[in-house]
């Protein structure tokens, strides 16, 4: 019969056994990701380092910025431009130890072909604001970049560090506006896990999308899906899979289906499918054997806002995943909103995405 204290040694040899074993699958765990983040960010980075995007960041006096704007430019991955007050600016950047050195800094107060962005800017809002309304506006940094990127002297934007999606999204939607053929832009995000890679939209901006944009989703979710090289298998999704129910809900989805196919026939995209038949091999065998996306799908169409949004939280929370986004899609020129909540190396990673996208086309 054992003592009381050889008891308590032999549970605490295995509780320490068990809290080793645990630390190594977390590390492990980190280790992976870390890495397939690197990997991931590693292969975007190649794609644009020395190519000189530029990439106007109406945030200037922000720290976190200017930090992520300094390592963009010591890496050669964009060719940064800085909207604010140059004194200011420069003040700032000291204060946190940046050296500015090569990095252009644009003060609209200052800016000296002002005249013609502001003729530029009404005849792009068809009349809608007169000169003096233009002029005034312009000097927002939101709408000065914007207009930058609207007049090719900047390849895309971030901002929203300190702004509201509101303030970065309005002015690219009355400035740069959607590509032809797509009628709304939309929020994608990357899901990852360990070396899983997923694309869920629209999770962000439209709430109750008709058929045709959700079809027009599907097709620039499928370009940015291979962006993040994640094969374009396309799964819209429903309640429904393959007439196993009948409502309006299904029928949008079908028809949004069928005209994703039209707009975009290189790509693989299939609907209506439930969750679990276009991410489960075995399930897809008995609800969907005829589909060449269920139990294969890695891009997955939300019907409208809030099955997305909920659906990328369960993942986040429930699943273990990674969500990078929102990737804003069907832009003209890419314009990309940072959460306030964002460090330097969301700022970052946030701007080699957009640099990536002025690829795309």
């Amino acid at each position: 019969m054992m003592r009381n204290d050889e008891i308590v040694t032999v549970i605490s040899i295995n509780d320490c056994f068990f809290i080793l074993v645990c630390c190594m699958i977390v590390e492990y765990y980190k280790s992976n990701l870390e890495g397939f983040f690197l990997d991931m960010f590693e292969g975007l980075s190649q794609k644009i380092v020395g190519k000189k995007i530029k990439i106007v960041f109406p945030e200037g006096l922000e720290p976190r910025i200017l930090g992520a704007v300094v390592r963009l430019k010591a890496e050669d991955l964009v060719e940064p431009i800085v909207i604010g007050n140059v004194d200011a600016v420069k003040e700032a950047a000291k204060g946190r130890g940046f050296r500015l050195s090569g990095i252009q800094i644009i003060d609209p107060a200052d800016y000296a072909e002002l005249d013609e962005m502001v003729a530029s800017f009404v005849a792009r809002r068809n009349g809608k604001v007169t000169e003096e309304q233009a002029r005034k506006l312009l000097l927002d940094e939101n709408y000065f970049g914007t207009m930058m990127v609207h007049m090719g002297l900047a390849d895309g934007l971030v901002s929203g560090a300190v702004h509201s999606t509101g303030d970065t999204v309005r002015p690219a939607l009355q400035i740069i506006k959607t590509k032809p053929g797509v009628s709304r832009t939309s929020g994608a995000f990357i899901m990852l896990r360990g070396t899983e890679r997923f694309l869920f939209a629209d999770c962000a901006i439209n709430i109750n999308p008709n058929a045709q944009e959700l079809a027009e989703i599907a097709v620039e979710s499928a370009k940015t899906a291979e962006m993040f090289e994640i094969q374009p298998n396309v799964a819209l999704m429903s309640f429904s899979t393959k007439g196993s129910a009948a409502s309006p809900e299904v029928d949008k989805v079908v028809e949004a289906t069928r005209i994703a196919k039209e707009l975009a026939p290189q790509y693989n995209i299939d609907g209506e499918l439930q969750f679990d038949a276009a991410f489960s091999e075995v399930v897809a065998k008995q609800k969907a054997p005829g589909s060449t996306v269920a139990g294969q799908a890695k891009v997955f169409i939300f019907p409208e806002i809030q099955s997305g949004n909920i659906g990328y939280k369960i993942a986040q929370r429930f699943g273990g995943f990674e969500a990078v986004g929102p990737i804003l899609q069907g832009l003209n020129k890419p314009i990309s909103d940072l959460s306030r909540g964002c460090n330097e190396e969301d700022v970052y990673k946030t701007a080699i995405i957009t640099a990536n996208q002025t690829l795309l086309d």
